[in-house]
Formats: C-alpha cells, structure tokens, sequence
C-alpha cells in the first residue's frame, strides 16, 4: 500500500479522542467501561481506512468494535468516516499491531479479523505477515477460549501459508472458502480492496479459526 503523505492528520487524530483512543494501555482488560457496556469485543488488526470496522458496528450494534492501524495518513479516513456518521460502538487505535498484548488483556477479544493484509511473498519476510507464529501468539492470548479469527485475502500464497501457519499454531479451521463470494457465507462485509477485486472477478479467500 503506498501512503500519501498528509501532515494534518496527526493534528485531526489528536483532535478526536472520542474516536482514536489516545491511551490504549490505560484500558488494558477494561474496554467495555469505554464503551459503558459488556458487549462482546470485535477487532480488526491492520484496519487501513477504516471501512470494515465502521460497516461492522454499524451493521452490529450488539458488539463493540475496535480498529487498529499505525500510520495516521492511513487511519485518517477512518477518523473521517466515525466524524460523518459517529458510532458509540467503533474505536480506532493508532498503534502498531505487534504491542496488541500491550492494549488487550488475556481473554479480552472475543474475534479478531485480519483483511488483505500484506503477503509479504519473499521468504525472508515471512515474520512480518500477520499470521505468523509470532503474531498468532499475541492472538492466542488475548482472545477469549471461544474466541476466533475471521482472515480474507485475495492472496493465494499468503492463504495457504496462514491455513498451515494457524494449523500448526493449535488453531482449528472451519468454513474455509476457496471463492467467498461464490460461497453460501452470510453477514459478509467487504472491504475497500474486496470490493475492487471482486468486480474484477478475482477470488477471494476466507477460512474461520478458534482455538
């Protein structure tokens, strides 16, 4: 993804705590007191422009929902988004996805979503894909013993490296889909990426993972 430069962003984050939750830390294992409710908690990792996370908790006011995203000229479009249409049940964090722990107690998520994120094809780079063991760690802690992960990718390489990846990791796969939008999955939430490549026709691929 190549990131436009805007140095007012920062200023607009700053400017929105009611949107991106300055002090994550501070509410480590107490996310619900934010929210002023025990909804179960939802959260995207890598939530770019924030479409996903904004459609889902609008589509889901039952959950609260949590996106998080490091770059500002990123995530300010999500911020934009919650300033057009405000929900009481989407946040947004501005943090790097490899501190989760730092920002989510053990047993605190009850779904963690990973959408299109970066392949990172060449071998050498295999640590930074997001379903790598070290980043399936951080996940089997802070999701709760029912708790899931929900992964879409347009990528067939990074797919099958996630399905042997969760496998080996202790996760148990359900629901895996080789074309999702040719599938019989209900509730499907596109984001900006899917929906670019579906109308092209590309697959879609999608597998459901609980420990």
């Amino acid at each position: 993804m190549r990131l436009r430069n805007k140095p007012w962003a920062e200023r607009v984050i700053v400017e929105n705590p009611q949107i991106v939750e300055p002090e994550p830390r501070k509410w480590r294992g107490k996310w619900n007191e934010i929210f002023g409710n025990n909804h179960p908690i939802h959260v995207e990792v890598g939530t770019g422009k924030g479409r996903f996370v904004t459609r889902l908790g609008e589509a889901h006011p039952e959950w609260n929902v949590i996106g998080v995203e490091k770059y500002d000229s990123v995530i300010i479009t999500g911020v934009e988004r919650l300033q057009e249409n405000p929900q009481q049940n989407v946040r947004l964090l501005k943090e790097d996805v490899t501190e989760l722990t730092e920002f989510f107690a053990p047993n605190e998520i009850d779904r963690l979503y990973i959408n299109f994120t970066d392949p990172w094809p060449k071998n050498r780079h295999a640590k930074r894909r997001l379903t790598h063991e070290g980043y399936l760690k951080q996940y089997k802690e802070v999701l709760k013993e029912t708790g899931e992960i929900h992964m879409k990718t347009d990528n067939q390489g990074l797919f099958e490296y996630s399905l042997e990846s969760l496998s080996q990791f202790g996760f148990k796969l359900k629901n895996i889909c080789l074309d999702l939008h040719k599938s019989d999955i209900q509730g499907n939430i596109m984001t900006e990426y899917e929906e670019r490549y579906n109308k092209r026709g590309m697959k879609i691929y999608r597998v459901e993972a609980h420990l």
